[in-house]
This record gives structure tokens, C-alpha cells and sequence, in this order.
């Protein structure tokens, strides 16, 4: 059996063959950036015009956050709800995901099934234990099992992985459209109150502010957290089905033996133009 070839000793590092500097992975720091400097601008605003204790009122909070769970709780099964609020804690803190990255990976990986056989991939698998199409891919292969079972696991589970993600976007886009309404139910509670009680000063206050306040809040619920980071998951989604699609690729073709520099070639024809990788000298 041939040695390993040199560019793959210090694997996962870049291949010396590409010929364009790979991107690091980093943080995605927009999501964070992006809720920290809405709520700043927000209470700058507030601050400017008098004092923040005039934007806290506790029945409309009961309202529009109590009322928005409710809601959202009775479309969704619990489950559903804990695997909604992991995947949102998920993306506040991922790593992003280059495609170029991944496809330079699985190139990587392939010459080293080529060399070394795909048996030598179980004493890597330990390092893909956050990429589950590839991990599960890689035991499959170094099973000894059919090309055709490794396709149909492999495509099972990115299926299963996408509908997961999915629906976790799901509850975030639902409970978007729940905040205005109980805002708006908010408002109709605090004018019923200052209707009711016009003779009296003293209720006519509080209900106002129940009734302006629960709309402020549904409306900062809705466009500034749920919909925006149900956008997110779902962009999130897309990213990770073609990282998926990357890995699966490539593993049908080690499991097939195929050439690397035909694996280059599928790669590319589903990568993004400014995304496509040399990996082998033309």
C-alpha cells in the first residue's frame, strides 16, 4: 500500500494543492451584534426621552410573553418547543460554515481512502464526532457496506437533519406572528379597563399604559428577535443541506472507489461560483 501523501500528513490543514488561501473558520458574530446593537438603539431611545421605568409595566409583559409561549406551546409539542430553543441558543454561538472549507475536507479525505484504504478513515473518525453526515458516512464505509445502503442512510439522514431544523425555524417564525397579536390583545384589555372606569383618574393611567405598552412589546418581540432569528435557522438550514450534500457526495465516491480528481469535479458542479475549489493542478 502507498504512503500517504505529504499534503495529508497534517490533515485537516489545507491542502498545499489548492491554490487559493482557505478562509478560517470563525464565530458569526452578526447574529449577537445584531440583537445587541437593536436593543441599544432602542433603549438610547428611551433614555433620551425620560426614564426607562415608564416602559416597564408587568401586566403587559404577562401578556404579550406569557400569551406568545401560550400560543406558540399549543402549535408545538414540547419537545419541539426545548429543540427550538437549543437550535436558537445553537446559532447565537456556531461557528460559520464554509462550504469551500468542507469540500477541501473531503478531498483531503479521499485521497486518504485512496492511499491508505478507507479502513485507515475509522482512525479519524473521532474528529468528525460534529459532523454527523460524515461521521455516520465513514462507519458505514469502513463496514464494508454497500454503496446503495450508504446512499440510502446517508440521504435518510440529511433528510432527517434538514425537517429537524426546519421545524425548530418553524416555532420561531409562528411565535412572530403570535407577539403582535397579543400585543394587540394587550391593547384591547388596557382600553376596556380606561373605558370602564373614565370617572375614575387614577385606573385611566395604568390602563393606557398596559394598552400602549403590550403593542410596543409584541412588535419589538416579533421584528426584533423571533422573526429575525427564525430567518437565521432557517438560512442555517440551507448552509448546513449543502455541507451535507458536500459529505455525502464524497462518501459515495470513496465507497466506490472512484478518482479524487473526479470527486473535485462533483464537488464543484454544486458549490457556489465564488466557492468552487482547485484542489488538483489543471
Amino acid at each position: 500500500m502507498q504512503n500517504l501523501p505529504n499534503n495529508l500528513k497534517s490533515f485537516p490543514s489545507a491542502s498545499s494543492k489548492d491554490t487559493k488561501p482557505i478562509p478560517k473558520t470563525k464565530l458569526d458574530i452578526a447574529t449577537i451584534l445584531g440583537l445587541i446593537l437593536g436593543f441599544s438603539l432602542i433603549v438610547t431611545a428611551i433614555l433620551m426621552g425620560g426614564g426607562a421605568s415608564d416602559f416597564i409595566d408587568f401586566p403587559s409583559i404577562l401578556i404579550v410573553f406569557g400569551g406568545t409561549y401560550a400560543a406558540t406551546t399549543i402549535c408545538f409539542s414540547m419537545e419541539e418547543m426545548k429543540q427550538a430553543f437549543t437550535a436558537t441558543m445553537h446559532a447565537l454561538f456556531r461557528s460559520i460554515k464554509n462550504p469551500q472549507i468542507s469540500a477541501i475536507k473531503a478531498m483531503q479525505l479521499a485521497e486518504i481512502a485512496r492511499a491508505k484504504g478507507p479502513l485507515f478513515l475509522q482512525t479519524l473518525n473521532q474528529q468528525f464526532n460534529n459532523e454527523r453526515i460524515l461521521y455516520k458516512g465513514i462507519e458505514l464505509i469502513t463496514d464494508i457496506t454497500s454503496t446503495e445502503d450508504v446512499a440510502r442512510v446517508l440521504y435518510q439522514e440529511s433528510a432527517a437533519i434538514e425537517i429537524s431544523q426546519f421545524q425548530s425555524a418553524q416555532v420561531l417564525q409562528k411565535a412572530s406572528e403570535f407577539a403582535p397579536a397579543m400585543g394587540l390583545i394587550g391593547t384591547l384589555v388596557g382600553l376596556i379597563h380606561m373605558l370602564g372606569h373614565l370617572n375614575d383618574p387614577a385606573i385611566i393611567g395604568p390602563s393606557m399604559a398596559v394598552a400602549i405598552l403590550t403593542t410596543f412589546y409584541g412588535a419589538i418581540l416579533a421584528n426584533l428577535v423571533f422573526a429575525p432569528l427564525g430567518s437565521k435557522l432557517l438560512k442555517i438550514s440551507q448552509d448546513d443541506a449543502l455541507i451535507n450534500k458536500i459529505y455525502t457526495i464524497t462518501i459515495l465516491s470513496m465507497s466506490k472507489q472512484e478518482n479524487p480528481r473526479q470527486l473535485e469535479t462533483q464537488l464543484n458542479s454544486i458549490l457556489p461560483p465564488d466557492k468552487r475549489i482547485r484542489y488538483f493542478n489543471k
